[in-house]
């Protein structure tokens, strides 16, 4: 069972945090180990079970990138430690911003944020009529797409953890 079988919700790369939330206490409820103390073996660790699913879907569900990374993998276009390559231009840019930050005491830390957040723009909208619409049985083309995006997303994050650091 997937976290959206369990929700008994569509597979989506945008999911309604209030509607999850509503749904997460109700399945809470109805798959908390305590309700099934006086039920037979199988029931309490099918319950132990359903509850421990329950949170990690929660938690996926509730960070953007982390339902995109798990509907990517769900439909087997992302494995764990792949080397994706990214474009060269995209490659090009980061490596400038890299180069800027090495030198701490010239580097417009402000200016550079600002470029990050730009490239996040952009790269954001060239996907984001895929992320905010995907349905189960969309093509193909349109998550492989979403891909290239989550990964150079990763690599901005991590550029912007530097600055944070």
């Amino acid at each position: 069972m997937n976290y959206f079988q369990l929700f008994e919700i569509p597979v989506q790369l945008v999911v309604d945090g209030a509607a999850l939330s509503a749904k997460y206490f109700e399945l809470s409820r109805r798959y908390h180990p305590d309700y099934f103390v006086n039920s037979s073996p199988e029931q309490q660790s099918e319950a132990l079970e359903r509850s421990a699913l329950l949170n990690k879907a929660i938690r996926t569900f509730q960070h953007p990138d982390e339902t995109i990374r798990y509907v990517l993998q769900l439909k087997g276009l992302l494995e764990d430690e792949e080397k994706y390559q990214l474009p060269p231009e995209f490659l090009m840019e980061v490596l400038e911003i890299n180069e800027e930050l090495m030198d701490p005491e010239s580097a417009d830390l402000r200016s550079i944020r600002a470029r990050i957040d730009e490239l996040q723009a952009e790269i954001y909208e060239s996907v984001r009529d895929v992320v905010e619409n995907y349905r189960e049985g969309d093509s193909e083309a349109g998550l492989l797409r979403v891909k290239e995006y989550y990964y150079k997303k990763k690599y901005l994050d991590r550029i912007r953890m530097q600055l944070s650091s």
